[in-house]
């Protein structure tokens, strides 16, 4: 029987440091098995819950012996195997592999992978956060000799993770937070499976999420995502700001976090939002340089002030209550008083009895 042609893949998933090594197993079958590591969710894919992977195999002749082929784990073991089954060539040429994860259709964009171009096309995460994926790839090659062992595969991701979280420790302001927005990142780019670049276009839009429970901040820092890890995947790049002083309504397009708030003093007086509006967004701007594979947890310090109104609030002229306009301050300066206090003033007055 010819042997089958079997991968074991290694998938070390680099998130904040942290990576699993896999054990190596020996393939007492004879067909083209994987072995993989990583977690669904809406975000980040982790080792212990990969369940499927995609590949597309070329041979010494740039010829693709297979294209865009599912495997699946076995209930059995550790190895993913694919229907049909494909094998090894004879001759001992090598075979090389491109291997991702989630599907085309999950993915979005156009998938192309062949002697000439190897390349997804017009990726953009899903505007809504919570139904973005994580996106690991790995180039590996093998040939016969690897047929027991299989070959080992390290997929690395390919995006950036996003976590938002806020905190509070003045108690004079109770701040209640029921959403976040990641505000004009770039939104489409070209992932080259090559050289394991993106290609950026030019397009920018908004990412939100809201809370499923409204959070009130304490001295803690909460993450104020949808869900506790529910974390926005994103293309990786540097963000250029929102210049706030000088393009309050944002025509740039710059980068910037914003929360969904409603803020009240302790003795509760509502401060913002004012009028008709329970919640409206606080925005700070934000220039980070993003790179792939790295989590970024951006804590958002309300203690000392409240950032920005959103630069791209809509005026409501018939709310007269409210005077807040883009790009203001939603706090002034911290309320403090100079104390003098004036002489006693004598005056003499006669009583006649």
């Amino acid at each position: 029987m010819r042997e089958q042609l079997f991968l074991t893949t290694l998938a070390a998933i680099a998130m904040m440091s942290c990576s699993k090594d896999e054990q190596t197993e020996i393939n007492n079958g004879r067909a083209i098995d994987f072995r993989a590591a990583m977690g669904t969710r809406a975000s980040e894919m982790t080792t212990t819950a990969m369940n499927q992977i995609y590949v597309t195999a070329l041979n010494v002749r740039n010829e693709n012996l297979f294209s865009n082929q599912l495997f699946q784990k076995e209930n059995s073991s550790s190895f993913f195997v694919s229907t049909p089954a494909y094998h090894w060539p004879g001759d001992g040429s090598n075979l090389t592999f491109y291997v991702y994860w989630p599907s085309m259709s999950e993915l979005g964009g156009t998938l192309e992978i062949t002697s000439t171009n190897k390349q997804l096309k017009d990726f953009s995460p899903k505007a809504d956060i919570t139904q973005q994926k994580d996106f690991v790839t790995i180039k590996a090659t093998g040939n016969k000799t690897n047929a027991a062992a299989g070959v080992a595969l390290e997929f690395q991701h390919r995006l950036v993770q996003i976590e938002v979280k806020a905190k509070n420790t003045n108690t004079g302001y109770t701040y209640k937070v029921q959403g976040v927005r990641i505000g004009q990142p770039k939104s489409k780019g070209t992932f080259d499976f090559e050289q394991t670049t993106w290609i950026l276009g030019s397009e920018k839009t908004n990412y939100e999420a809201l809370c499923n429970n409204e959070q009130t901040l304490t001295d803690t820092p909460v993450s104020i995502m949808k869900a506790e890890g529910d974390n926005a995947m994103l293309i990786p790049q540097q963000l250029v700001k929102w210049e706030v002083e000088t393009d309050k309504s944002n025509v740039a397009l710059g980068a910037y976090l914003a929360v969904k708030v409603q803020i009240n003093t302790q003795a509760g007086a509502r401060v913002y939002p004012m009028g008709t509006l329970e919640y409206d967004w606080v925005a700070v701007p934000i220039d980070t340089h993003w790179e792939a594979g790295k989590k970024y947890v951006y804590t958002l310090d309300f203690s000392n002030g409240a950032g920005k109104v959103d630069p791209e609030k809509v005026v409501d002229p018939s709310n007269t209550e409210d005077h807040y306009n883009p790009g203001d301050d939603v706090l002034g300066g911290v309320i403090k008083f100079t104390v003098s206090v004036a002489d006693w003033q004598e005056e003499q007055k006669d009583i006649h009895m």
